[in-house]
């Protein structure tokens, strides 16, 4: 009797949660830097699609982090893959190499639009100008030798001449925004950008923050404080998870054991909390060689699981951090630090390009905290309500 009616709450838990996107990060490279093309995505979009025991309508978005279809000024393959598949998109423009690069990025969404009209702007769930640029100059990232990057004053200029190239296409309507770490976005330095988008995405990885207490156990509290810490600090502007993840092997960073168990223990805890609710885009779907590697699967041709994804097990501690509060205003992330970051390859944009998405997200002393309760369409939850009779009906069943 009572495992049916957990199977009834949780049912109605994803019923209530509202529609939001939910998929991966994509590269443009394939192992050994070889560029992809259309039929690598369509491998990738297809298994992503098919995910033995994926939660809610499954993974069927992409985040990309380029326009170009490798060095040149043709639309990224990735798009036709996706018209195919009907995988909807976070279109991506690489801004962290110079204005000359920028420009052909440019050229290529003008490209992809022409080629594409209402077949792509019916895919594209917002366009991104830049990744992790923010962090990359920063003290973090300089400590962390990545180089490139790019001001605010320039990712400003250029999320203003990507809606000059869009106005009056059919991408005229869509939503423009910037992605980078959670440090980057508390940093008020970077006002400008945030005032100039109309979503934020943001980027946090617990693995990676080894000045802290950031043990699996403690994973959770890590992610939600900086979640909660951006979303305070960007004045109300939809915020979107763009990056996450935990790696299933490689080495151990502080606290932190990649580890198949551990990996699983993320997805539960964190990304279950956020399926259905929020617009969330994993690192990764696969990514073999990596060291450390935060693929959920061993092989893009194979769609099993090396852990169970299926949220079943996680109804009730997504429940519990509903609310919207916290314990503690937006923290000053300048002194933050990292030891290392992502390896290089997997999210590389360019056949010629060495960089990489580039994530190093690091916070300073983590406090518990809660998931938002606002959709990434600014629309309030109305499960607000339908969650808490949810929570006790759990509370219920699971004291008698």
């Amino acid at each position: 009797m009572y495992t049916s009616q957990l199977v009834v709450v949780a049912a109605s838990l994803w019923a209530a949660r509202g529609a939001a996107v939910q998929g991966f990060n994509y590269g443009a490279q394939r192992p050994g830097w070889g560029v992809k093309v259309k039929d690598d995505y369509t491998t990738e979009f297809n298994t992503a699609k098919s995910l033995v025991g994926a939660p809610g309508d499954g993974f069927t978005s992409a985040r990309l982090f380029t326009m170009r279809q490798g060095d040149s000024s043709e639309p990224i393959e990735a798009i036709d893959a996706a018209i195919d598949t009907h995988t909807s998109l976070l279109l991506g423009l690489w801004c962290s190499e110079s204005d000359a690069r920028f420009a052909s990025e440019l050229d290529a969404l003008n490209n992809a639009i022409q080629k594409h009209g209402d077949r792509l702007a019916k895919l594209v769930v917002g366009i991104s100008v830049g990744s992790e640029d923010l962090y990359r100059i920063s003290g973090i990232g300089r400590k962390n030798n990545e180089t490139g990057g790019a001001e605010p004053s320039t990712i400003v200029g250029y999320i203003k001449q990507v809606r000059d190239t869009i106005s009056g296409t059919a991408l005229a309507n869509a939503r423009v925004g910037h992605v980078d770490t959670w440090t980057a976005w508390v940093n008020g330095s970077n006002q400008a950008v945030v005032d100039a988008c109309d979503w934020i995405g943001f980027d946090a990885y617990p693995y990676w923050q080894t000045t802290q207490a950031n043990a699996i156990e403690n994973g959770k509290n890590l992610f939600n404080k900086a979640l909660t810490d951006t979303k305070n600090a960007v004045g109300g502007k939809d915020v979107w998870v763009t990056e996450t993840g935990y790696p299933v092997s490689g080495h151990t960073m502080g606290q932190a054991i990649p580890t198949v168990d551990n990996a699983k223990k993320y997805w539960n805890d964190v990304g279950c909390s956020l399926f259905g609710s929020t617009n969330v885009w994993w690192y990764t779907l696969a990514d073999p060689g990596s060291v450390p590697s935060f693929g959920i699967v061993s092989d893009v041709s194979k769609n099993t699981p090396l852990f169970d994804i299926s949220c079943k097990t996680s109804v009730s501690s997504a429940l519990v951090i509903l609310p919207n509060v916290s314990e503690s205003s937006a923290t000053d992330a300048a002194g933050a630090s990292s030891t290392t970051r992502k390896p290089k390859g997997t999210s590389s944009v360019g056949s010629g390009s060495t960089t990489d998405s580039g994530s190093n997200s690091t916070m300073s002393t983590p406090r518990p905290s809660v998931t938002p309760s606002t959709n990434p369409n600014g629309a309030t939850l109305i499960a607000g309500s339908i969650m808490a009779a949810i929570a006790a009906l759990l509370t219920t069943v699971v004291v008698v």
